[in-house]
């Protein structure tokens, strides 16, 4: 198994517009081979930073078949209009890769 993450700072106040770009994109993951589920995760608002921490979590059969999903043309479509959102964010996203250890 592998997670996949990506995490985001979003800047105080795009809270709603940063959710409503991530329920209404087509990601198209349920065509790739490997993939198991995704999740949006909404973390803690950090008032000093004026931030709240999200993070993109998608759980693979393997790295490899995750690695396929980065090179699809799914991903690219994906991914389109990424940086047309940059507004939202206090800096890029931080990526994080996983490999299970143990687990049911």
């Amino acid at each position: 198994m592998f997670v996949a993450m990506n995490r985001f700072k979003v800047k105080a106040g795009q809270e709603e517009a940063f959710e409503a770009v991530w329920k209404g994109r087509d990601s198209r993951l349920d065509e790739m081979k490997g993939f198991k589920t995704f999740h949006l995760l909404k973390g803690a608002a950090d008032e000093d930073e004026g931030i709240t921490l999200y993070a993109s979590h998608t759980v693979w059969e393997s790295r490899e078949d995750f690695l396929a999903w980065t090179r699809s043309e799914q991903f690219r479509e994906a991914h389109r209009n990424a940086g047309s959102n940059k507004d939202l964010y206090a800096g890029p996203p931080r990526f994080e890769g996983f490999e299970a250890v143990t687990g049911a």
